[in-house]
């Protein structure tokens, strides 16, 4: 016991070296240049504009996107009363479904819910005109042509630095060595650019734009180095503006209107900025075709691009460094001393890892790849990660990338509170509240309730209808509200910023607690059941599924508990626990499952994508092997019935719920499966096609893999596992405003640092040990494990 506190006195007073001190570079890597936009592309961004990396010799092309470029919306020939009205007003139905299923007549009431609970908007584009959902779209992209053959070239490298958001491409060619490096600035909200050699005079470039083919625009110099497009989307005259700068060194530039021509130049930076005119509104008019109209883009484009030329290269990199980092290096991973830490491409390392090599260091790599990409995708001030974050390459893509409110846009914030990103949770805070008033329409139309709610598909202006399907196992989704408003009582979980919650947070979760009473049915017996209700993208419709009563258990105790918090609603919140105490209850069927729907229908060779009814497992907290050791068997029982395998963001919600279940292997090898079956050569997540929540759930079920705590205590190395045996992470943020390092060596804990942002009871638990501190706001704890139990280390 001696040794093990001297060992942790020398540490913590700085004298011993971890793995975690040493400079150890995060990179993504590539021997060639990339052919494929989806698998070989290298990402970059900063929450509004994002850019694709190829990394051609002769040829550069740059893919480029600005989050609100979107067709759709209220602005379309058709107008506004086209785009909002398609609600059905349907609740006056609601009697006679649940009539259906009083007589056992199941038939009849999934006929009368598809044909009732549907909208009139399409999901396809072929099947109306104008297209009024809309879809997220390509801001076109950037061809730079150099001059230089590949043939003859050696030492090609195209790299993603984790560490400081910077693209770069390397090469030599006839005896010079050439470098490009490329980042995308939060500051100044800049794309930049840089070409050098270590000879001089070696930069011949063209420069050149190639617009969306759906729009109208025009390209004109801006005065000797610059070029400006200016252009409208056909489908809703959505305007937008690019806008080019070209700085060289040496050489000179000449503008082409069409083109920037660089000649002779050591060097040679290029600054890219755009905007829409897209404005957020928490507060449409429903009558106004240009309700989300608010920005002038030229203007805006002009004032970042004169702000960013006049600094020059090294300053907004600076700027751009200290931003980035200072979100990045909250949160650090060791794994095994980084086993297998050389510097081999990281396809190569995919491959190695396929076959069985074991890379310590890729897993780390992948974590924290997670964590970039939240940060290049969701910056305060914009919108929230679609489902490609914020990189897309086409007209229209893969569902639109749009907002799926099923589990997608809620996996692509699993990791943001927990991993030290909180911040990067307003973009979905803000577009929660683009919803709240369009969703009261829903609520009411659909169901004659209080407060609001979404369904299945989101876009920018405010979508919260059920599309025109009568597939009501995918587009039958009114949880959708409930559950992204879970995400604010997260927020706030992790922050303690109670002037949040009393003036933005709160009347959100109120507002979607009113709609999920209203929702259920109270049946003759006093309980409260969901009918009609349906588990999304599986099965009947029913009665009382179970995912339904575990998003609204959550949502309900969300609301109590910040009107604890800010000691409101006392009545609202007697109704709340009402509602709670007579909730139809979890049921385990006849092999020991988690039954999924209110019959014991359930199929044990169904290996379905979507585990919907373990929501209470996870994300929520209504099961847990410590408070309901049954449910958290009958849990397991449904997780070993679908396998191990399915799409990428499947199994990162399966290791995030083997997680949970404290079975840290079988965590792992869903880890392991998502990495070798469900990524793609760049690291992105491949459904297929690439979607990015896989990215965050495997980083999120990391991290539930050494910290919880969603169940009123810290949880330390809750679901460790056997390949892990050394390993260290710091920085890492539990519920109460902690923040947490911890240490482990051969499987075992040995040492945690407690930094209180918030002061209060802090509860820790590591295997049988528990402990409680009384933290102050501002104040570091150390404790240590000493084989039997964790104790406090007095101040030094």
């Amino acid at each position: 016991m001696k040794k093990t506190v001297l060992l942790t006195v020398i540490t913590l007073m700085g004298l011993a070296v971890h793995a975690s001190d040493r400079t150890r570079g995060l990179t993504i890597w590539f021997d060639m240049p990339g052919g494929n936009w989806e698998s070989e592309s290298t990402p970059i961004g900063n929450g509004n504009i994002g850019a694709n990396i190829m990394g051609g010799i002769g040829t550069e092309f740059i893919t480029f996107n600005e989050k609100t470029l979107w067709r759709g919306g209220p602005n379309t020939s058709k107008g506004a009363s086209y785009y909002w009205e398609v609600n059905k007003e349907s609740a006056h139905v609601l009697d006679d479904i649940r009539q259906a299923f009083e007589e056992g007549d199941d038939e009849k009431a999934a006929l009368l819910t598809r044909k009732n609970f549907n909208g009139t908007a399409s999901y396809e584009p072929y099947m109306e005109e104008p297209f009024r959902f809309g879809n997220f779209t390509t801001m076109g992209g950037f061809q730079i042509e150099t001059g230089i053959a590949q043939n003859g070239v050696t030492g090609y490298r195209r790299e993603l630095s984790l560490d400081n958001a910077l693209a770069k491409v390397l090469f030599e060619k006839d005896n010079v060595s050439y470098e490009r490096s490329y980042f995308i600035s939060y500051p100044h909200n800049v794309m930049v650019i840089r070409f050098t050699a270590d000879k001089p005079g070696m930069q011949n470039l063209t420069f050149s734009y190639v617009p969306n083919p759906d729009a109208k625009g025009t390209m004109t110099g801006d005065g000797d180095n610059g070029l400006t497009y200016m252009a409208r989307l056909n489908s809703n005259s959505m305007e937008y503006v690019v806008r080019i700068r070209a700085f060289c060194k040496g050489g000179k530039i000449s503008n082409q209107s069409e083109s920037l021509d660089i000649e002779g130049a050591d060097e040679v930076v290029f600054i890219v900025t755009a905007d829409t005119d897209y404005m957020v509104n928490f507060d449409p008019d429903f009558g106004d075709p240009k309700t989300y109209v608010g920005v002038d883009p030229s203007q805006t484009t002009s004032s970042w691009i004169e702000e960013a030329s006049a600094l020059g290269y090294d300053a907004l990199y600076e700027a751009h460094y200290n931003d980035y980092s200072s979100l990045f290096d909250r949160v650090s991973l060791t794994l095994n001393d980084g086993d297998m830490n050389e510097d081999i491409p990281t396809p190569q390392r995919l491959r190695n890892y396929r076959e069985g090599q074991p890379d310590s260091y890729l897993e780390e790599l992948y974590y924290q790849f997670g964590r970039y990409l939240l940060i290049a995708s969701s910056r305060p001030g914009s919108l929230p990660a679609n489902l490609q974050g914020i990189w897309h390459n086409g007209v229209d893509g893969p569902w639109h990338v749009d907002y799926h409110n099923n589990i997608n846009i809620q996996m692509n914030y699993w990791p943001a509170g927990q991993t030290n990103l909180a911040e990067c949770t307003m973009p979905l805070i803000d577009f929660i509240r683009t919803l709240e008033k369009p969703g009261e329409r829903t609520a009411k139309a659909y169901f004659g309730a209080r407060g609001w709610t979404a369904s299945i598909s989101g876009n920018i202006f405010g979508f919260t209808s059920p599309l025109d399907s009568e597939d009501m196992s995918w587009n039958f989704n009114p949880m959708a509200g409930p559950w992204l408003a879970t995400h604010i009582w997260e927020y706030y979980e992790y922050t303690l910023d109670k002037t949040f919650l009393k003036k933005t947070g709160y009347d959100l979760i109120r507002s979607s607690a009113d709609f999920a009473v209203d929702y259920l049915w109270k049946r003759p017996d006093g309980t409260y059941t969901a009918a009609p209700s349906t588990s999304p993208e599986h099965g009947p419709v029913d009665q009382g599924a179970t995912f339904v009563h575990a998003v609204i258990r959550e949502i309900l105790i969300d609301a109590i508990k910040a009107s604890e918090v800010l000691r409101a609603d006392k009545r609202k919140r007697r109704e709340w626990k009402e509602v709670l105490e007579n909730l139809v209850p979890y049921r385990i069927g006849r092999y020991g499952q988690l039954m999924e729907w209110s019959k014991d229908i359930d199929d044990p060779k169904d290996d379905h994508r979507h585990v919907n009814h373990l929501f209470g497992l996870h994300p929520g907290h209504t099961i847990s092997p410590i408070v309901t050791p049954e449910l958290a068997e009958a849990s397991k029982v449904v997780l070993e019935h679908r396998g191990d395998g399915a799409t990428g963001w499947s199994m990162g919600w399966k290791l995030n719920q083997w997680a949970r279940l404290h079975d840290g292997n079988h965590a792992y090898k869903l880890y392991g499966n998502l990495l070798k079956n469900g990524t793609l050569d760049n690291l992105w997540d491949t459904h297929p096609p690439f979607q990015i929540d896989g990215n965050f759930g495997g980083t999120a079920g990391v991290t539930e893999m050494l910290l919880q705590s969603h169940m009123g205590f810290i949880h330390l190395l809750p679901a460790l596992p056997d390949a892990w045996k050394d390993g260290e992470v710091k920085g890492l943020c539990a519920r109460g405003g902690h923040e947490i390092d911890i240490r482990w060596e051969n499987h075992e804990l040995k040492e945690v640092t407690i930094n209180s942002k918030k002061g209060g009871v802090c509860q820790i638990r590591y295997k049988d040990s528990h402990i409680k501190i009384n933290t102050s706001k501002g104040k570091t704890y150390h404790l240590i494990y000493t084989g039997d139990s964790i104790k406090k280390i007095p101040d030094l």
